[in-house]
């Protein structure tokens, strides 16, 4: 697999904590999900530089088995205006492995992230830093879509 470096990103949005165990991560994570779209989140987020809307997953207590705290929104240019009731969080220039997830959502992204989970060699090269999608313009192809996903690795 090839590695990418990518930028510094700011992100503001909104959040979760929870963890994979007993299926809790499904359910919190949909729901953040829920709230995005039902109260309109990236109409709110300012200084957005792009309607590319961002799936961080950080702030990890262990790995991928332990706390989690997810973050759905947008990139910005600064983190100096955040809304009351909103996360900002800064992406560290990092390297990254790249996994594109190709069909129906949600299940594509749930197939990829559970490919990375099983993959051990992966799991030990793992950062933990911050992991994310990036659902651009393919993500509402229907049964076509794509979304990627960006795991930081350590160098």
């Amino acid at each position: 697999m090839k590695n990418h470096t990518l930028p510094k990103t700011y992100i503001i949005g909104i959040s979760t904590r929870t963890t994979n165990a007993n299926g809790k991560a499904a359910t919190d994570i949909e729901a953040l999900w829920g709230r995005f779209w039902g109260e309109k989140i990236q109409e709110q987020i300012p200084g957005k530089v792009s309607d590319e809307i961002y799936a961080v997953y950080t702030d990890y207590e262990s790995d991928f088995t332990g706390y989690y705290t997810t973050i759905v929104g947008l990139p910005v240019s600064s983190l100096e205006s955040i809304p009351d009731g909103f996360v900002g969080i800064t992406i560290d220039t990092t390297v990254y492995q790249k996994f594109v997830s190709k069909g129906k959502m949600p299940e594509a992204v749930v197939n990829t992230w559970l490919e990375i989970w099983g993959n051990k060699t992966l799991n030990l090269k793992r950062a933990y830093k911050a992991d994310f999608t990036i659902h651009g313009d393919k993500y509402y192809n229907g049964d076509q879509a794509e979304v990627e996903t960006f795991i930081s690795v350590k160098e």
